[in-house]
This record gives C-alpha cells, structure tokens and sequence, in this order.
C-alpha cells in the first residue's frame, strides 16, 4: 500500500498556488492509494478560502482522500463550513489497513482535544482491527516537536490519546500543524510529523514538503519527499538537527 500524508495547505494569503499544483502533479504520478490530509485547509476558515482549497484539492486523483479538519478551518465558524466542502470518513478500510480519523479542532481554539468519548470510541474501534496495520490521522501534534518554539498548542489529553493508541497497539500516527517533519518511534508505534505542503510559514526545514509512507507486509517505511524535488529519510532529519541544505536534499535517496 502507498499512502501520501499532505497537511496545512493554509488557502489563504500565504498559500503558495504554484508549490501546491507542483505537489498534486507529483502525487497524482504516484498513484497512490490514499492521500490523507491533516487539517489546516484553509488560513481563516472562511468561505472563500474553503471554495480555494476544495478547487485546488479536486484536482488530486486517489481514490481515497481522507479530510480532517484543524484549527485554522475551526475559525470564523467554519466547523459549519467543512463538511459542506469535504466529506468526512471517520473509518477508511483498504486491504488489510484501516485509518481512523480522530477529530481534535475545536472552534476558535487554536490547542486541541479529542475527548473523552472519542478517545474510548478510538480504543474500541482500534480493538476491531487486530489483523490490520491501524494508522490514526490527526490535526494535532500528540507530541511535542522539535524546532518549533515555546508549545502551548498541543492536545490537552494527549496523555489520554497516547496511552489509547500504545494499549490497541495502533502502528502509524500521522499528525499537521506544527510546519516541521519530524518522526517519533514510542514503543512499536511510529509517530509522524508533516512539514507544510504548501504555507510560506515554516518552522525547522525551509522548504515545502509531504510525507510518502509504504506498507508492506505489516512493515511501515514513511520518507519525506520535497515539493519539486527529492526524498529526505526521517533518519536524517532526526539525526541532523540543523537544517539541510537543498543540494543535499535534491541528492536525496528515493523510495
């Protein structure tokens, strides 16, 4: 299975046209087998920006595209908003895989909860699956990530949330909002980060990017691929903590 991760595309005044159709072209020659996104859509939340980015997104090929909303689509009333424009599937079931969207936006907050109720709906659905590879998609950060400043904007149950994914044995976090990749292994579990695909605001790694994840015979390898150009290997993100230089991403090995 090929999944693509694109997150915090941000419609709006920082929105980079040119950068985000360079992406779709790459993804649609991908083919892939899903294409999740995770949140931020748009920069205000307003109508506009929604019919923006429900424009730019019709463009992606996949047939499975999985929408969940973050933060920036919660302003201005736009939880009344997104689900007109995107459709949202809580369970996504391909293969021997299953996605399971947890909702953390709340309106006009810009930290997140899953709460209570949610968090036992994600451990009993996680326990219907045992012979799945279970990946969890998220808007918030359930960690919190390096080279991004003070954090006050993390889920305020994150505990809750990762003490549920750890006991249902999920395989794959995939989280946005924070603009900077990075990758967190916590037991059997890999919790991975996207860059922004398309927002002229970064934190960490200048430059535009999505995550590439193949799964094979229960094996996860997620790699970052730049927009226009090469895949950077999360080990090497992890490992160097100052920026890479595009030269040597653009050298970068593919999957």
């Amino acid at each position: 299975m090929l999944l693509v991760q694109i997150s915090d595309i941000h419609c709006g005044p920082m929105f980079n046209q040119e950068t985000f159709r360079t992406a779709i072209k790459e993804i649609n020659a991908m083919s892939p087998d899903a294409v999740v996104i995770t949140g931020d859509l748009t920069e205000d939340g307003i109508q506009s920006q929604f019919k923006q980015a429900a424009g730019e997104l019709k463009q992606l090929k996949p047939k499975n595209i999985i929408y969940v909303s973050g933060n920036h689509d919660y302003r201005a009333t736009g939880y009344l908003l997104f689900r007109q424009y995107f459709p949202f599937n809580q369970i996504t079931e391909i293969d021997n895989t299953v996605i399971i969207v947890l909702s953390s936006a709340r309106p006009d907050r810009d930290d997140g909860e899953v709460g209570h109720r949610q968090n036992l709906w994600l451990e009993n659905t996680l326990k219907k699956y045992k012979n799945h590879t279970k990946i969890v998609a998220i808007h918030h950060h359930i960690i919190p990530v390096p080279d991004t400043g003070a954090d006050q904007i993390t889920i305020i149950d994150a505990g809750d949330v990762l003490r549920s994914l750890t006991k249902t044995q999920a395989n794959l976090v995939l989280c946005g909002h924070r603009h900077r990749p990075w990758k967190w292994q916590i037991e059997n579990m890999q919790v991975v980060h996207a860059g922004s695909a398309s927002c002229e605001k970064l934190r960490g790694f200048f430059l535009n990017s999505y995550n590439v994840i193949q799964i094979k015979n229960y094996t996860i390898m997620s790699k970052l691929k730049i927009v226009g150009g090469g895949y950077v290997d999360f080990k090497e993100i992890v490992r160097h903590r100052e920026i890479l230089q595009p030269q040597d991403i653009f050298q970068s090995a593919t999957f």
